[in-house]
C-alpha cells in the first residue's frame, strides 16, 4: 500500500561533482581535453590498425579492438558528464540511465576479458615464439575478440531485466557523474537483496579470474626477459611490460575497490573517486604505453603522413595543370 500511494520515478539527477561548484568550470574544461584527448588517441590507433597492412597481426588486432571499445565506452559517459558541468543540469530519464549503465558495465567487462586475450597474446609471443602464429591465427583471434565483447554483454542483459523489475518512487538524486549499479539500486523502493549479491558476484567473475591470469602472463614474460642477453634489450623490455601492468593493476584495482568493497557511507565518495581511474586513466595512456610508443605504429604513421602529404602535392599540380 506505501508504495501504491507513492509516484513513480519519471527521471534521475546526476549530482555529479556538485561539491566542487566552484570549480565546475576548471572540471569540465579538464575533462573535455581529457576526452578529446582519449578519442584522438583511441580514434587514431583503429584508423591505422584498419588501413595498414603492415599492422594486420594479432597483438594489433587485439589492440584494434581496445582502442575502439575505449572509445565507446568513453563516449557513452563523457558526453553527458561534459554537459552536466556545463548546463548544471543532471536530469537523464529512467530508460537512458539504465542504457547508460548497461553499455558501460558491458564494455568495462569486456575490456576485462580482452586485456587478459592480449596478456595471454603477449606470453605466446614471448615465450612460445616457435608456436605463436600457428596458435593465434586469423579464426582463433577473432573467436577470442569476439568471445570478449559477447560476454560482457551477455551477463549484463541478465542483470538489466531483473533492474528493469524494480520499482523506483522515492529520492532520485544519484550521487555520481554517471548512472552506476549500486547507487542506482540504493534508489529502488523495491527489495535489492538479491540484486547486491548477483552485482558482487559478477564483479568477482569479471575482475578476479582476468586479473589473476593477466598477472600469471606477466609473470612468465619477466622470467623470460630475465634470460634476454642483452642488458639494453632487458631494460626495454621491462620499461614496456612495468607500463603495462601498471596500468591494468590501477584498472583492474579500482574495479574491485568500487564494486567488491562494502557500500558504507564511508567508501562511497571513495569509490566515486577511484572510478574515475577505470574511466579516465585506461583510455588516456593505454594508446601511448601499447600503441604509440611501438616502431611498427611510428612508422605506419609517418608513412600515411606521406602518403597524404604526397596525394595533396599531386592533386595541387594537377589542379594547377
Amino acid at each position: 500500500m506505501k508504495l501504491e500511494n507513492q509516484s513513480k520515478t519519471e527521471e534521475f539527477i546526476l549530482l555529479g561533482f556538485a561539491e566542487f561548484y566552484e570549480v565546475q568550470t576548471l572540471l569540465f574544461l579538464t575533462f573535455l581535453v581529457i576526452y578529446v584527448v582519449m578519442m584522438a588517441g583511441n580514434t587514431l590507433i583503429v584508423v591505422l590498425i584498419v588501413f595498414d597492412q603492415y599492422l594486420h597481426t594479432p597483438m594489433y588486432f587485439f589492440l584494434g579492438n581496445l582502442s575502439f571499445l575505449e572509445a565507446c565506452y568513453s563516449s557513452n559517459v563523457f558526453p553527458r558528464m561534459l554537459s552536466s558541468l556545463s548546463t548544471g543540469d543532471g536530469r537523464l530519464s529512467v530508460t537512458s540511465c539504465f542504457i547508460q549503465w548497461y553499455l558501460c558495465s558491458s564494455l568495462l567487462a569486456a575490456e576485462c576479458c580482452l586485456l587478459c586475450v592480449m596478456s595471454y597474446d603477449r606470453y605466446l609471443a614471448i615465450c612460445k615464439p616457435l608456436h605463436y602464429f600457428t596458435t593465434m591465427n586469423t579464426w582463433t583471434c577473432i573467436q577470442l575478440a569476439v568471445a570478449s565483447w559477447i560476454n560482457g554483454f551477455i551477463a549484463f542483459l541478465i542483470l538489466l531485466s531483473l533492474m528493469l523489475q524494480l520499482t523506483f518512487c522515492g529520492p532520485n538524486e544519484i550521487n555520481h557523474y554517471f548512472c552506476d549499479y549500486f547507487p542506482l539500486l540504493k534508489l529502488s523502493c523495491s527489495d535489492t537483496s538479491l540484486m547486491e549479491m548477483l552485482g558482487f558476484i559478477v564483479a568477482i567473475i569479471f575482475t578476479l579470474p582476468p586479473f589473476l591470469l593477466t598477472l600469471t602472463s606477466y609473470v612468465y614474460i619477466i622470467v623470460a626477459i630475465l634470460k634476454i642477453p642483452s642488458t639494453t634489450g632487458r631494460q626495454k623490455a621491462f620499461s614496456t611490460c612495468s607500463s603495462h601492468l601498471i596500468v591494468v593493476s590501477i584498472f583492474y584495482g579500482s574495479l574491485m575497490i568500487v564494486y567488491m568493497l562494502p557500500k558504507g557511507e564511508g567508501n562511497r565518495e571513495v569509490q566515486k573517486i577511484s572510478s574515475l581511474l577505470y574511466l579516465v586513466l585506461p583510455p588516456l595512456v593505454n594508446p601511448f604505453i601499447y600503441s604509440l610508443r611501438n616502431k611498427e605504429v611510428k612508422n605506419a604513421l609517418r608513412n600515411n603522413i606521406g602518403s597524404l602529404v604526397s596525394c595533396k602535392a599531386t592533386a595541387k599540380k594537377l589542379l594547377n595543370v
